[in-house]
């Protein structure tokens, strides 16, 4: 029983076969199966080819760069600050314009702090105390304002007391603001200067608008009608990210701009263009204790004794977050390669015939023995008699690097020496 299956087996290694193909005679499934031809060709034409242009190569290592400048004066008369004037350097941080930027819109100043010795707020629990040996000299209060001397305090009408710290006194005024400091920054104008290259196709462009004319960025907005200009008002940024600008200039928040660059660069480079889109960041609905956008800072003098005191600022305001990106696509090897006249010649500049190290110290062997021998045959009275050659010879680099096959794609030449910016 075992031979004959082994004997079966190795026979039916030489059997032959081929395919029988059965013509069904059926209208119905004729039409099914040209109808299921049909839309394979129609999905491939039209969403592979027309709509997302696969035929394309695409570039998405975009780079990008951004400078910011924020503009516009306001004025507030206080009985902390008096009458002031603030500008540019007053409520923009950082000032250098960067992709990240910070707007003050309101604040809390603690005027005149000095380092001192004074009583812990009595909200702080690692402050509390209720004898001198809860307030360990020279340990430092958790989430606290200084470091504890070793004193309780007490004041009337409490049940505990609080430790004494040499800190920053006074302490800052513990209050949440009631409405905008600065409202007037509601009217400030924001220029977001980006410029975008595809290293790919060695393609590059900027947001703004080769206009000759200077006049043009001082009285131009932002707008739907208008995408080359970078000038926004600060205000309408707020209302296009879905925000109320006294909401969020009350305590803060998180906005980011957007700049998209989805550019067919088969087209002319003027339909490369900046698409803008903006959103709120932080969480707007969250009514939390750290709902907002804040953060601290202080500014230092010394007076007449030369004694340092400071001046604490809690400032509100609104982050602007600038981010870029997109792709570039560019229909080019295909047609280089393959279609045209040429196409031999692009293929053999974009593909790099690479041997190993043994081929290539080989070849330069047998090339090295060529032309020995040929060193030989041409020297001397001649071969067979003939006469000596007396013209010049090329020289055998030039040779070889005649037949040297370059590398990387054609198309971002071809794309440089077309287009312009």
């Amino acid at each position: 029983m075992g031979q004959a299956g082994c004997g079966g087996l190795c026979l039916s290694l030489f059997d032959y076969k081929t395919e029988k193909y059965v013509i069904a005679k059926n209208k119905k499934v004729g039409l099914l199966y040209r109808l299921l031809q049909v839309s394979i060709l129609a999905y491939l034409v039209v969403w592979v080819f027309l709509i997302k242009k696969g035929y394309q190569d695409v570039d998405t290592s975009l780079q990008s760069a951004v400078i910011t400048k924020v503009k516009g004066v306001a004025f507030t008369n206080t009985s902390d600050l008096g009458e002031r004037l603030w500008d540019v350097a007053d409520y923009v941080i950082p000032p250098q314009g960067e992709n990240v930027f910070f707007v003050v819109t309101n604040l809390i100043v603690t005027p005149n702090q000095r380092q001192n010795v004074c009583a812990e707020n009595e909200d702080i629990p690692d402050g509390a105390c209720s004898e001198d040996s809860d307030c360990h000299s020279g340990e430092a209060v958790t989430a606290g304002n200084g470091v504890k001397t070793g004193r309780c305090l007490w004041r009337e009408n409490l049940t505990r007391g609080t430790c004494e710290i040499f800190a920053w006194c006074p302490l800052e005024v513990r209050s949440r603001p009631v409405e905008p400091f600065l409202k007037d920054t509601e009217d400030f104008t924001i220029f977001i200067k980006n410029y975008i290259r595809f290293p790919k196709f060695n393609f590059s462009k900027s947001n703004v608008m080769d206009a000759k004319d200077r006049a043009f960025l001082k009285s131009c907005r932002f707008g739907p009608k208008n995408h080359y200009c970078p000038i926004f008002r600060l205000g309408s940024v707020i209302r296009w990210a879905g925000s109320d600008f006294q909401d969020i200039a009350l305590e803060g928040g998180v906005i980011g701009i957007n700049i998209e660059w989805n550019c067919d660069l088969d087209k002319a480079a003027s339909e490369c263009h900046p698409h803008y889109s903006f959103s709120r960041l932080d969480n707007k609905l969250s009514k939390s204790v750290s709902s907002g956008y804040n953060f601290r800072f202080a500014k230092y003098y010394r007076d007449a004794s030369g004694v340092e005191f400071r001046t604490l600022i809690k400032a509100y305001g609104i982050r602007f977050d600038v981010m870029v990106n997109g792709k570039g696509a560019f229909f080019c090897d295909l047609v280089l390669i393959y279609l045209i006249k040429k196409r031999e010649f692009y293929r053999d500049k974009k593909y790099e015939e690479v041997r190993g190290l043994e081929d290539s110290s080989q070849e330069a062997e047998d090339e090295a023995s060529g032309l020995g021998l040929s060193e030989q045959l041409t020297s001397g009275p001649g071969l067979l008699g003939m006469p000596e050659q007396q013209g010049p010879q090329e020289p055998l680099e030039a040779e070889r690097s005649s037949g040297q096959k370059g590398n990387g794609s054609v198309c971002p030449q071809i794309l440089q020496s077309s287009r312009s910016t």
